[in-house]
């Protein structure tokens, strides 16, 4: 798919891995809406792209089909939708206290696993409604998973199973949705230079990244930016889940 010209939703496109994103595809020529919390800096990075911002709380269900119409109607379609937003929490299944609370497990895959899926039905349902490319094709979305989907470490089980989920959607839903021409990946990227880890010392982010085959760094918000430009380009890429991680492998902790 062609970004030049295309029309694109970012969901979680105020800070990190998804500003980034929206704004290489907003410099790339896409049409590019954000979407993040009303107390983001989502206003200014829309502003600054010259896109649109539209405030939204990806666990409000409802409000958020409502949003994603606003901006359908807005953008004349939709052709990319890369979603980002998402969260986790340090919980062991058992402590000596007793075992994992259900109700923080719960939020977890709500926040991550589930408002994911809604974005992405939702998503799906608008880009069906388009015209097809030359190719046949209609959208893309991306997702975010975590290497801990994959190798998950102690106190992650929560994050580990929603992202986990994330990454097992891809290859089940590009099948779904492959008759009307949209494809699904997911991105799983390593340690990077975002949310809580942004601006950490480099004492401390030495040992973080020791795993890493090369580069032995976090990885840059433009590096999953670079990510998404290139499967939006490359037809061939679906039903996947990608990692992007430098080699790295997640110890126990």
């Amino acid at each position: 798919m062609e970004i030049q010209g295309a029309r694109a939703v970012v969901v979680g496109g105020a800070s990190g891995m998804g500003r980034a994103s929206a704004e290489l595809l907003a410099a790339r020529g896409a049409k590019v809406v954000v979407v993040d919390r009303a107390e983001s800096d989502g206003q200014k990075v829309a502003a600054d792209l010259g896109g649109t911002f539209f405030s939204g709380d990806i666990t409000d269900h409802a409000g958020v089909e409502k949003t994603l119409e606003d901006i359908v109607a807005e953008l004349g379609g939709l052709d990319i939708a890369v979603n980002t937003a998402g969260g986790g929490a340090a919980k062991r299944t058992l402590t000596k206290t007793g075992p994992h609370d259900l109700e923080s497990f719960t939020q977890i895959i709500n926040l991550n696993l589930i408002s994911t899926f809604n974005l992405n039905r939702l998503q799906a349902w608008h880009m069906s409604q388009g015209e097809p490319n030359a190719d046949g094709e209609r959208g893309v979305i991306i997702n975010t998973a975590s290497i801990a989907a994959f190798e998950g470490q102690i106190g992650q089980v929560a994050y580990t199973a929603a992202k986990a989920g994330i990454a097992g959607m891809a290859l089940t839903m590009a099948r779904d949705l492959g008759s009307v021409g949209v494809r699904v990946l997911a991105i799983a990227p390593s340690l990077f230079d975002t949310g809580i880890l942004a601006g950490v010392p480099a004492e401390f982010v030495t040992p973080l990244v020791a795993g890493n085959a090369f580069p032995k760094r976090m990885g840059r918000p433009d590096e999953y930016a670079k990510l998404v430009a290139a499967i939006v380009d490359n037809a061939m890429l679906n039903g996947q889940c990608l990692r992007l991680d430098a080699g790295m492998r997640f110890a126990p902790k």
